[in-house]
């Protein structure tokens, strides 16, 4: 490039960054400079794939292609070599690649983890970057995580988890032809040092007790031994799950979908005086002033609803084991709030979906979903210090601490 084409190109990059125009694009500045790159890089890599072999072959170059290239700064053509035998593979920019992947790749992944279509993220490269790609293209793109995926659900995990929250969302997703319905197992946990992370996502095309064993057999086998309290809701045979797995663990099921459970069942005009009298229950200062408050609200309402009543006495001892402990550790355990939180802020990211395109396109987004919301869990739960002194008090030797 001669000095006066040097200087021509300054003036012009200069006069496309005050208008804001891009610079790598079809009619940008600096367009040339990328393109000549690029062409002299496959021009190198044709001259590596001749060798004398390929030669002694009867290979050799046959003429020159052209393809039009997409980056995040626009688009601009290409000239490609090309060689008799067609077997010519070169790395740069592959045979049938037309976008530069690395370029564009974290936006389209970043706009993907936010819930967006492919469709929209297509129509938002459009706009931002004068740059046309297709669904199958994003497709790709997106499937490049796959493996990072894969990695996440098979890393290893702390030995030891203090509380650890087990619960599951559901979505629609086509298989074979069919809509089915998919359970999502989520779990989380606080490690020694009081620190959230999501251990594993699980995916079943039901909610049973089954799974569950293999699920906590997963988390067993990725190097946790043990679980001090383990928080739930009230699924048939789970507890009995965790406690085949980890048979130390204390179990915790959650209040509030008892309440919730009970309440199917209350006449509405009932309804608010029953809850008068469960809080009286459930919130009691110690167990044995809820067994107290349990007794008097069977000798009230255990005619009228022997089925609810029924149940608060069969569930007492798991639904129970939070009175032990003090306030703070209270508000941790008694509910499954934590990983419904997190379900909540999932959703959000989800909620735009019907269903999905397969099992793997479900997984795609929970997984960036999740990495988007666990960036933000950097410190400990609020009055840490003063909880893991309590759980050491509680568990001993199960909870070694280093101080």
């Amino acid at each position: 490039m001669t000095q006066e084409e040097l200087e021509g190109l300054q003036e012009k990059a200069l006069k496309q960054l005050k208008t804001g125009e891009t610079l790598f694009g079809q009619d940008g500045a600096f367009a040339p400079l990328l393109k000549s790159f690029i062409e002299k890089a496959l021009d190198s890599e044709m001259e590596n794939h001749l060798s004398s072999d390929q030669r002694t072959q009867g290979n050799k170059r046959n003429g020159r292609g052209k393809k039009t290239i997409k980056s995040s700064s626009g688009s601009f053509e290409i000239e490609t070599p090309q060689d008799r035998n067609s077997d010519f593979e070169p790395e740069i920019i592959k045979k049938r690649q037309t976008v530069l992947a690395e370029s564009l790749k974290g936006k389209i992944i970043g706009l993907y983890g936010l819930g967006m279509s492919y469709r929209d993220i297509s129509s938002h490269i459009k706009e931002m970057y004068d740059t046309s790609i297709s669904p199958e293209v994003l497709r790709q793109i997106t499937d490049s995580i796959i493996p990072e995926i894969q990695d996440w659900q098979k890393r290893s995990l702390e030995d030891v988890y203090c509380i650890v929250w087990l619960d599951a969302m559901h979505y629609k997703v086509r298989e074979e032809g069919r809509v089915v319905q998919k359970a999502v197992y989520n779990i989380i946990g606080v490690d020694k040092d009081g620190k959230k992370d999501v251990l594993g996502m699980y995916v079943s095309e039901s909610e049973g007790a089954k799974f569950w064993l293999q699920v906590l057999t997963d988390l067993n086998n990725r190097g946790v031994k043990d679980i001090l309290i383990a928080c739930i809701d009230n699924l048939k045979g789970f507890a009995e799950a965790i406690e085949s797995v980890f048979p130390n663990s204390e179990v915790q099921t959650c209040i509030i979908h008892q309440i919730r459970n009970s309440l199917k069942y209350i006449s509405y005009k009932d309804s608010k005086e029953f809850m008068r009298d469960l809080k009286k229950v459930y919130r009691a200062e110690t167990k044995e002033a809820a067994e107290t408050e349990l007794l008097n609200l069977e000798e009230k309402w255990g005619k009228k609803y022997p089925v609810v009543i029924e149940s608060w006495n069969r569930n007492w001892e798991r639904l129970s084991t939070y009175f032990q402990y003090t306030e703070p550790i209270r508000r941790l355990i008694y509910t499954t709030n934590t990983v419904e939180g997190f379900h909540r802020q999932i959703r959000k990211v989800t909620k735009s979906k019907g269903a999905f395109a397969s099992e793997m396109a479900l997984k795609k987004l929970l997984y960036l979903a999740t990495n988007n919301i666990t960036k933000k869990w950097t410190g400990s739960i609020r009055g840490w210090s003063l909880i893991v002194q309590q759980l050491k008090i509680k568990f001993g030797e199960r909870l070694p601490l280093k101080i």
